[in-house]
C-alpha cells in the first residue's frame, strides 16, 4: 500500500451549466428555459402566463402529489428507471429519438456502471459535439478549458466514442468511419482505406489504392462500396428536418457622434423568474419530502441564472473587443482586419474555445446589416506584418474584381493577382485560385460569355 497525495480540479455541475448556455443561441436558450418550466415548477418563464397552482387549502402532500403529476420530464425519478432501461424504447414517443443527441446519450449512460464524474464529462463532451456528431476539439484542450483531469476527459471520451449511434466523438472523417468499421469487426482493405488511403478514394483512384496495398483492384472497388454504405455524419440523424431556420440579433452595436457602443438585445436577459408561490411553500412546508423536492428545484433554476449571468457577460466582453478591433468596419466600411479568436481570447484572458462557443450561433445586428459574429473573425490573407488584411477582406476585393470584369475577356488567376496586388493585397496565385473556389466561382474559361 502507498500514499499518494494530488492535487485535481472536478468538474462541477455549475461548470457544466455554464458551458452549455454559453453555446446556446438567443433561440435556444428561450426553448431551453421552456422546457426546463415543464420539469421545474420554481422556473416561471416571463412570456407565458402563469401555470395553475394547486389551492391554499390543500395539504403538503396534496401539493407534491400536484408537483409529481406536472413533472413530465422527470418522471422516471418517481417512477424508477426499468421502463427507459433500453435507449431505443422511446423511439417514436416523446422523449425518444425526436429529441437530441445528447438526451439520447444520457439515456444509454443510465445503463453503464459508470461513476458520476465520467458521466458528466461524457454528457459534456456531447454537447461539444457538431451537429454532424464529431467533436472539433481535442479531449485535452477541452479539459484544459474547463480544469478538468485530462485523463478522465480521455476515459469520457473513450466512452462516448463506443456509444450509439456508431461514429459519434471522432474528430475526422476518416476517425469516422474506422470507428463503424470497428464496431462491425469489419478489419482488411476497407479498414486499410479508411485509414491511410481516403484521398485516393474521393479521386475514385482504385488502382493507385490496389498498387500500395497489393491487392486486385476489384478488392478495392469491393471495398469501397462498403465504405459508401457507412455513415459520414451520424449525427445528423437527430436534426430536425426541414426546420425553418429563425435568426434573432443577439447583440446591436450602434453609432452616436463617432462612437460606438453595445448592448445586449431583450433575450440575452433572464427569460424566467422565480415562482414565489413555491418559495413560500418552501419556507413554510414541514413535510420533508416536499421541502427536499423544492429544495433541489431551487438550486438547479438559480444555476440556470447564474449560467446565463455569465453567458451574458462573456458575450458582452467578447462582443466589446470585436468591435474595437473591427472599429473600421462599423464606422466606415472599411474591409475587415485579421483578427483570431486566441486574439480576443488572450485579451479576455480565457481559453480559445471559450471564445468559439461564444460565438457560435450568436448574430450581430449593426447599420450594415445582421451578421454572425463568426464572421468578424478573419486569418490573414498576405504573409506580412506590415499589411494588416484578412482572408474575408481578400475574398471581398476578389469577387469585386471579378464582378466587374469584361465578361467578354475575364480575368485569369495571375491577372486578378496582379490587380490585388495593385489594390494593396499582394496575394499569390495559388491563394487566389484557394479563395475564389471557396466563393463557389469558376476558372477565367467557364466565365467567358
Amino acid at each position: 500500500m502507498k500514499l499518494k497525495q494530488e492535487q485535481r480540479q472536478q468538474l462541477s455541475q455549475q461548470q457544466l451549466q455554464n458551458l452549455t448556455l454559453l453555446r446556446m443561441s438567443t433561440l435556444e436558450l428561450r426553448e431551453y428555459i421552456q422546457e426546463l418550466s415543464t420539469s421545474n415548477p420554481l422556473v416561471e418563464p416571463d412570456d407565458l402566463p402563469p401555470a395553475p397552482q394547486p389551492s391554499e387549502k390543500d395539504s403538503a402532500l396534496d401539493r407534491l402529489r400536484w408537483l409529481r403529476e406536472n413533472d413530465h420530464q422527470n418522471q422516471y425519478l418517481w417512477k424508477g428507471t426499468s421502463e427507459n432501461a433500453d435507449p431505443l424504447a422511446l423511439a417514436g414517443n416523446a422523449g425518444g429519438l425526436e429529441e437530441t443527441l445528447t438526451k439520447f446519450i444520457e439515456r444509454q449512460l443510465d445503463r453503464r456502471s459508470i461513476d458520476e464524474t465520467e458521466k458528466s464529462l461524457v454528457l459534456f463532451l456531447a454537447e461539444c459535439l457538431d451537429p454532424d456528431g464529431y467533436l472539433r476539439d481535442t479531449p485535452e484542450e477541452l479539459a484544459l478549458d474547463i480544469g478538468a483531469d485530462p485523463r478522465q476527459m480521455v476515459r469520457a471520451w473513450k466512452t462516448l466514442r463506443a456509444l450509439e449511434p456508431a461514429g459519434i466523438g471522432a474528430s475526422t472523417l476518416s476517425d469516422c468511419l474506422l470507428l463503424q468499421l470497428e464496431r462491425s469487426a469489419v478489419t482488411g482493405i476497407a479498414f486499410e482505406i479508411c485509414r491511410s488511403h481516403m484521398d485516393a478514394l474521393a479521386r475514385h483512384n482504385y488502382r493507385s489504392i490496389a498498387q500500395k496495398l497489393h491487392v486486385a483492384e476489384s478488392e478495392v472497388i469491393t471495398a469501397a462500396d462498403a465504405i459508401r454504405q457507412l455513415d459520414p455524419r451520424p449525427g445528423s440523424v437527430f436534426q430536425t428536418q426541414e426546420a425553418v431556420v429563425y435568426v434573432l440579433p443577439d447583440v446591436y452595436v450602434e453609432e452616436k457622434d463617432g462612437a460606438l457602443s453595445v448592448r445586449l438585445s431583450s433575450g440575452e436577459q433572464a427569460p424566467f423568474h422565480i415562482n414565489t408561490f413555491y418559495l413560500d411553500l418552501l419556507r413554510d412546508t414541514a413535510d420533508p419530502a416536499v421541502k427536499e423536492y423544492l429544495t433541489a428545484r431551487l438550486r438547479q433554476a438559480e444555476n440556470v441564472l447564474y449560467a446565463i449571468h455569465s453567458r451574458t457577460s462573456t458575450l458582452l466582453k467578447c462582443t466589446e473587443v470585436i468591435v474595437r478591433r473591427q472599429s473600421g468596419f462599423f464606422l466606415d466600411g472599411a474591409e475587415l482586419r485579421t483578427l483570431r479568436m486566441l486574439d480576443v481570447a488572450e485579451e479576455l484572458s480565457v481559453h480559445e474555445s471559450t471564445v468559439s462557443r461564444t460565438v457560435r450561433g450568436k448574430y450581430l445586428q449593426c447599420s450594415r446589416g445582421l451578421y454572425p459574429l463568426s464572421y468578424f473573425f478573419s486569418a490573414s490573407a498576405v504573409k506580412n506584418s506590415r499589411i494588416d488584411l484578412g482572408s474575408a477582406a481578400a475574398k471581398s476585393m476578389l469577387k469585386k474584381l471579378i464582378d466587374s470584369e469584361d465578361s467578354a475577356h475575364p480575368l485569369s488567376d495571375q491577372k486578378l493577382c496582379e490587380a490585388l496586388a495593385s489594390h494593396g493585397c499582394p496575394i499569390s496565385r495559388r491563394t487566389v485560385a484557394k479563395y475564389r473556389g471557396e466563393l463557389n466561382i469558376p476558372g477565367a474559361s467557364a466565365r467567358k460569355r
